[in-house]
């Protein structure tokens, strides 16, 4: 009978990683370069000092709009906001197209460092700086996004170059066809052992892929179609995302969408072991657990 040797991965395909054995059984291997640790930790900074500079700039204008014009009085896709009320303190709302949620204590009002209702998107907890200052916020928000970039794309050419896209990210026809098994296992709070655990599943794969090169490439661009400076020697950018409001929006739900893989990152970090995961992320080893079959063979 022939063999399908399509999807076996090949020496080239899987070089050997060092390795070594430690008293519990456990086999420790050299999961992640001093590179790859090193832009990890860096983007870890970037990404946490650009969410909360972030906020801190939509809260100088909270609505979000499409196209070319972003008035208050125009249409917006999304808006928070207080509503100052005759008798009581101010509400806070959240307003998702023709849909209104009363989100007072969450997003719209706050109580301040003194007590009393604000009016604001975010609370001042979580903003850079605390203080309502869109100066202050562009200027940590721009510094850190540069070196965000910078950072990126010396992990994407060190990625390339030492084959960790191709050998590590790259799923198989194998990978995408066990997809549904993976989806499962994920369900099931069930985590790789033995051999399994030694590369990423693909869930992780396409994750991963979706995230270094859709979102994060669509944050930089909208950002950069977001300033003056930049569109006036590149007006193409405009064309390409319709307006500054549209280029707005869609910086805003990617960000959304990388707190939500960042969460269910921690999720997944918590559930697998800790220590485990950040000793790999610090020092580069990475115990995997014998597999429960090979366990119990004499």
């Amino acid at each position: 009978m022939a063999v399908d040797t399509a999807d076996q991965p090949t020496q080239a395909q899987t070089p050997r990683r060092p390795t070594r054995l430690t008293r519990g059984g456990k086999e420790l291997i050299y999961r992640h370069s001093i590179a790859v640790r090193l832009t990890h930790w860096v983007n870890v900074l970037c990404f946490f000092v650009l969410l909360m500079s972030g906020m801190q700039i939509f809260n100088a204008h909270p609505m979000l709009h499409w196209g070319i014009k972003g008035a208050e009085t125009d249409p917006s896709i999304l808006s928070i906001y207080a509503e100052e009320q005759l008798d009581g303190p101010p509400i806070g709302w959240t307003q998702i197209g023709s849909a209104k949620f009363n989100t007072t204590g969450w997003l719209g009002v706050f109580r301040d460092r003194d007590g009393f209702p604000s009016g604001r998107a975010f609370h001042w907890r979580v903003t850079l700086p605390s203080y309502q200052s869109l100066a202050e916020g562009r200027r940590w928000h721009f510094f850190f996004a540069w070196l965000f970039a910078i950072n990126g794309l010396i992990y994407l050419i060190h990625s390339f170059v030492a084959r960790h896209v191709q050998r590590d990210l790259t799923p198989t026809r194998a990978d995408l066809r066990n997809i549904g098994r993976s989806i499962l296992d994920h369900l099931k709070l069930k985590h790789p052992r033995g051999e399994e655990a030694k590369r990423y599943n693909v869930l992780q794969k396409l994750t991963y892929l979706i995230v270094a090169f859709v979102l994060l490439p669509l944050m930089i661009l909208t950002g950069l179609t977001m300033s003056p400076g930049v569109v006036s020697a590149a007006h193409f950018l405009l064309d390409i995302f319709g307006g500054r409001q549209s280029a707005r929006t869609i910086h805003f739900i990617v960000a959304s969408l990388l707190v939500l893989f960042v969460l269910v990152h921690v999720i997944e970090v918590l559930l697998a072991g800790v220590f485990n995961e950040m000793r790999s992320m610090i020092t580069g080893w990475f115990a995997v657990r014998p597999d429960k079959s090979e366990g119990n063979k004499p």
